[in-house]
């Protein structure tokens, strides 16, 4: 006979437990507003071993018993420690306070837990998913036919993406699918995001599937360069399967042409793919809506509202023009979705999705739509990127650094120059200066490459952040440059003095 604990049941979330739910989310309310209230600094600058061994003592076994006593434990294990995006002096990743309508819609769809594969699972939530859907479709200019699903973020956004540009091209084609599949090429920005490689390979194309097309001085895809390389692949006999156009690299958040692009990929039949993940939050930019014009002549865009929207992750979506082309990422299975219910028009997002079980992650754009409204995200998304243009003059009339190119985003890649000796040294002295900046927890920044050397990197995504806070990071990370410099230098002055 199973052994049952007397008071499992009293875990659960039920009719019987809604006071206890309440309690407890509200204990747990409490202790991360009281942290995030008196959080100093983005991070502690603990190291990864040494928080391993907390996490490792814990016997996982042996339950607390108590929701106050396992909030105790989380302290340790992961609150003090945790990196903190909303911390103004957070300048790495893509990563973004988020707004808390959004935080109220996450604690909702929690709670219900409703599962977004078919409608007998998310009645509601489907109707919201498709609203928001079609709400991006018309931002993006896409027309009626448009349709999409939501995802768990830009990486498998792209792969679904292209997962439809195969099939087009397939289909297209009147030869046998093995004999087609190691032509297929796919044609991206030397700038675009690494998701692509890997998505060719997850696809079962060729090794050399990804033809890299050259940028120019503001790494935005060179028409030019996209024109030669589609005729050299009809030249060798290879197919297009799909162009893969950036709005907002991850590294320097530069928009490629988009009508040049749209232009070529019309003329040569090829399927425009439009990786916005970062650049989306220009759809309800009130001043910057123009940077994403030609976007509407895509086939297919993603969008990463858990970006530039402020949203939590993750919160996703592929948006195609013609709603079509997602047949082919349809299957039907008789115990979930079988083909009747959709001739009977009920509406299973399954039938979209290359996921099954779904979170409902559409409830938090909706509920920061309707509480603050799209402008408000895109006044949020304008001053982070006001905000970047300000850094990158900062740096541009700093001796000290060296800046890359103005993004048209939020991003500022840039390294600490040393003069003399220690200029042989740039790229040690950048190293060591973001790893000593993340162990000290007073910031964090990223680090990139640049040409083969390594440059640092400012995303900003905190409207809180001020000029001011960037004034500070760039004179810790002097400091820390300069400690480094001293030490590599000072013994081999002495050793020429000698």
């Amino acid at each position: 006979m199973t052994m049952r604990l007397p008071d499992a049941r009293a875990h659960l979330l039920t009719n019987a437990t809604a006071d206890r739910y309440r309690r407890t989310l509200m204990d747990g309310v409490e202790r991360v507003a009281a942290r995030i209230a008196t959080t100093e600094r983005p991070f502690t600058g603990i190291t990864p071993d040494r928080l391993a061994a907390e996490v490792g003592a814990v016997d996982l076994d042996r339950p607390l018993g108590d929701p106050l006593a396992a909030l105790d434990e989380l302290e340790n294990v992961y609150l003090r420690d945790a990196v903190y995006f909303h911390h103004p002096r957070y300048l790495a990743h893509l990563n973004c306070p988020v707004v808390i309508p959004a935080v109220l819609g996450e604690a909702v769809l929690s709670a219900v837990n409703s599962s977004m594969d078919t409608w007998d699972q998310s009645a509601g939530g489907t109707l919201i998913e498709r609203r928001l859907v079609d709400w991006t479709a018309a931002r993006i200019g896409f027309g009626p036919a448009a349709d999409g699903v939501f995802t768990s973020g830009g990486s498998q956004s792209n792969l679904h993406a292209l997962l439809l540009a195969r099939e087009e091209a397939l289909a297209a084609v009147a030869l046998p699918r093995a004999e087609v599949l190691p032509r297929l090429r796919i044609l991206a920005s030397a700038a675009g995001h690494f998701s692509v490689q890997k998505s060719a390979k997850l696809l079962g194309l060729a090794p050399d599937a990804v033809v890299t097309v050259g940028v120019d001085a503001d790494r935005r895809m060179r028409p030019g360069a996209l024109h030669r390389e589609l005729v050299r692949c009809r030249e060798r006999g290879q197919i297009v399967m799909a162009v893969v156009a950036t709005a907002g690299t991850t590294d320097f958040g530069s928009i490629d042409p988009l009508p040049a692009i749209a232009e070529q990929c019309a003329a040569a039949g090829a399927w425009l793919h439009v990786d916005a993940a970062y650049g989306c939050g220009l759809l309800v930019s009130p001043t910057r809506r123009h940077l994403l014009a030609g976007i509407e002549r895509a086939d297919s865009v993603t969008v990463d509202y858990h970006k530039s929207f402020f949203q939590p992750v993750s919160s996703s979506a592929l948006v195609v023009r013609d709603r079509q082309a997602l047949r082919h990422a349809t299957y039907h299975a008789d115990y979930l979705n079988p083909a009747r219910m959709a001739e009977q028009r009920i509406p299973n997002q399954v039938d979209k999705s290359l996921q099954t079980t779904r979170r409902f992650d559409a409830l938090k754009l909706w509920m920061t739509l309707r509480i603050m409204g799209a402008d408000a995200i895109g006044a949020l998304f304008d001053d982070v990127v006001d905000r970047a243009a300000a850094a990158w003059d900062m740096l541009a009339e700093d001796p000290r650094f060296e800046v890359v190119t103005r993004s048209s985003l939020s991003t500022v890649v840039f390294r600490y120059l040393p003069t003399g000796p220690g200029r042989v040294h740039a790229d040690a002295v950048n190293l060591h200066a973001r790893e000593a900046l993340a162990a000290s927890g007073a910031a964090v920044v990223a680090a990139t490459k640049v040409d083969g050397r390594h440059f640092l990197k400012f995303t900003l995504l905190n409207p809180e952040t001020t000029v001011e806070d960037i004034a500070v990071v760039l004179e810790l990370v002097a400091r820390h440059a300069g400690h480094y410099i001293d030490r590599v230098t000072t013994p081999m002055l002495a050793c020429n003095a000698r």
